[in-house]
């Protein structure tokens, strides 16, 4: 025999005992657990009414119910409105178009100064590389061999 309603939201050795399990593993696990035997309830029946809704919602979509607006603007029968609506749209949508290029070109701009930065860093860096390495070679002595170079530098 199985009992398959073993672990259901209410005051029962299981879920006692996993409540104990979770504060001394990691206490947010017992809140949890706590949560869960306090408030289970509302939550099983919250998440059938989202299931529910979500269902509804999938259902009605299905079918051809929508509730959402066309692409098409809806006239509101006063043709002065509907021509200064559609004249406002159109001058959004030009302004939109003209910001768009403009955010473009000042990409591209970023684009090419953060290039420009990277070559002055890496010519700064080379320098100062060519002059420690100038500077490294002018303090060590001239010497034909490199293991007494190399035996002077251990040491």
């Amino acid at each position: 025999m199985t009992n398959t309603n073993a672990l259901r939201p209410a005051w029962t050795p299981l879920t006692i005992g996993l409540m104990v399990l979770g504060f001394v593993v990691f206490w947010p696990l017992g809140l949890a657990m706590l949560a869960y035997i306090l408030w289970g309830d509302q939550f099983q029946d919250m998440f059938r009414d989202a299931r529910t809704h979500f269902d509804k919602m999938m259902r009605d979509n299905c079918t051809g119910n929508r509730h959402r607006r066309s692409a098409r603007p809806v006239y509101s029968g006063n043709v002065a409105f509907d021509d200064f609506r559609d004249q406002e749209i159109e001058r959004i949508e030009e302004e939109r178009r003209r910001l768009d290029d403009e955010r473009r070109k000042i990409d591209a701009m970023e684009e090419e100064f953060d290039a420009f930065l990277r070559n002055l860093r890496r010519a700064k860096d080379q320098e100062e590389f060519d002059k420690f390495m100038a500077a490294r070679n002018a303090t060590r002595p001239p010497s034909g061999n490199p293991d007494a170079d190399a035996g002077n530098n251990a040491g």
